[in-house]
């Protein structure tokens, strides 16, 4: 299945280093070897002289230096992979197949291939059959022309496959909870605008599959290059210690500072007290709150509403609300028991506060529209176990293992010529282990 409406990412958008890729810069060298073997081959007008295995057709006319071949390109992942990436790869192969001339010029030959691809976005599917992959990529021309392209397309679809398919999982666990993007800090930040893209396109694949409306949510601006996304955040342990330690104060400055178009999620586990904070947060903003509001200013009013508190408790520290059982599981870090205490103090709080009857309808109103975002550790096996024990978490703010590559989160991409090209015949030729597949989804690239 594919999704979207079939339009592809300017090759411009990806910065491709052509010059670098079209003289094997970033091949593996053996790929190299065999652009210089085979075109050593075709200068000297060398026809295959050995035993093929291609049994009842000559081939000893069959210059080598210029075979034609069909190769493909494929995951394994069971028992399905979101893939990403395909765009940058069709993009490499339009601006780096051909070979560099005697006087050292590149000559492009792309319009000499015959080049399939599926769209970004689209699933494949693998039972465990290596001879039953879906190719999400299809070559078929002379291959001394794209041999140094291999090791570069298989990178360029692996790294956005697999996480695409980790935040896919990650929102099926989370029962259309939002996903927040939080692995910035975990890979080399040149990385960032491809993880912020295969992010998005998660996102947008849960969303037309389950007919929902999730949002996307990146940290960094880079995150969002590709797609026209913007990176948010509110405030970090570092701005609280700016500010001596007082969370309270620096909520307050914060939400003085900033428009009100700008989130207010504030961290409340500085003081390892999550509900004492929290409390004491909505008590400080509330109270600016209801004093604007009652004077018609509502829109400095919205600039003291607050969207939600994150608990980012470490997973060694059992916070002050949490009663000790002697279970770690149950007692330390951002656990079921400490989300339960704070719903339960973040709407029954403006209990605590001297209001009237109509400011307390207003408080009441204003406390249960806060919302509680999660950190710390969550992959897609801790968010399963959250929801199904109906914890009130509201938001994931999910990070490395979203970029997680385990046996069991692997997409690794292999390719394998699977057809040669014999008196203008095609015929099956590959390693054992592998052979031609077919991919329903397959485009033809014009």
């Amino acid at each position: 299945m594919a999704i979207f409406n079939g339009e592809r990412l300017a090759a411009e958008i990806f910065k491709i280093e052509a010059d670098k890729i079209r003289r094997g810069w970033y091949s593996d060298k053996y790929f190299s070897n065999n652009v210089i073997l085979l075109e050593a081959l075709a200068k000297e007008g060398y026809t295959f002289a050995g035993n093929s295995d291609i049994k009842d057709v000559d081939c000893s006319m069959v210059q080598v230096g210029d075979v034609e071949v069909e190769m493909q390109f494929f995951t394994r992942r069971r028992p399905w992979s979101l893939v990403a990436g395909v765009d940058e790869a069709l993009a490499i192969i339009k601006m780096c197949t051909g070979y560099f001339d005697e006087e050292g010029n590149f000559v492009n030959t792309y319009h000499t291939l015959e080049v399939e691809a599926v769209q970004d976005g689209t699933f494949v599917e693998y039972d465990g059959d290596p001879l039953s992959v879906q190719p999400v990529i299809r070559i078929r021309g002379r291959y001394r022309d794209f041999a140094n392209l291999e090791t570069v397309i298989l990178g360029v679809i692996a790294e956005p496959t697999r996480i695409a398919t980790n935040v896919y999982n990650t929102l099926v666990a989370s029962r259309s909870k939002d996903i927040l993007f939080f692995p910035a800090r975990f890979a080399h930040y040149k990385m960032q605008a491809l993880h912020g893209y295969a992010y998005s396109l998660a996102i947008q694949a849960y969303n037309q599959k389950y007919s929902k409306k999730n949002s996307r949510f990146v940290s960094t601006d880079e995150q969002g290059t590709w797609w026209g996304g913007e990176g948010g955040g509110t405030i970090a342990h570092a701005t609280i210690c700016c500010f001596l330690g007082d969370t309270v104060e620096t909520m307050m400055q914060y939400s003085r500072i900033f428009d009100k178009i700008v989130s207010r999620l504030v961290l409340v586990d500085f003081h390892n007290d999550c509900v004492g904070e929290t409390k004491a947060v909505m008590t400080k903003m509330f109270a600016a709150y209801l004093a604007y509001y009652k004077k018609g200013q509502f829109d400095e009013a919205e600039k003291y509403k607050l969207y939600g508190v994150r608990p980012d408790t470490s997973k060694n520290m059992r916070d002050k609300s949490i009663v000790p059982t002697g279970n770690k599981q149950q007692d330390m870090g951002v656990s079921p028991r400490l989300v339960w205490n704070l719903r339960e103090a973040i709407d029954s709080v403006y209990h605590e506060w001297d209001l009237n009857e109509e400011e307390t309808a207003i408080a009441k109103e204003w406390c249960e529209q806060v919302k509680i975002c999660v950190t710390g550790g969550f992959n897609a096996k801790k968010i399963r176990e959250f929801e199904e024990m109906d914890v009130p978490v509201d938001i994931y703010g999910v990070g490395s293992s979203l970029l997680e590559n385990s046996d069991e989160t692997n997409n690794d991409f292999t390719a394998d010529i699977v057809r040669v090209k014999i008196n203008s015949q095609w015929y099956n030729l590959s390693k054992i282990g592998r052979s031609v597949c077919e991919n329903p989804n397959l485009e033809k690239i014009q």
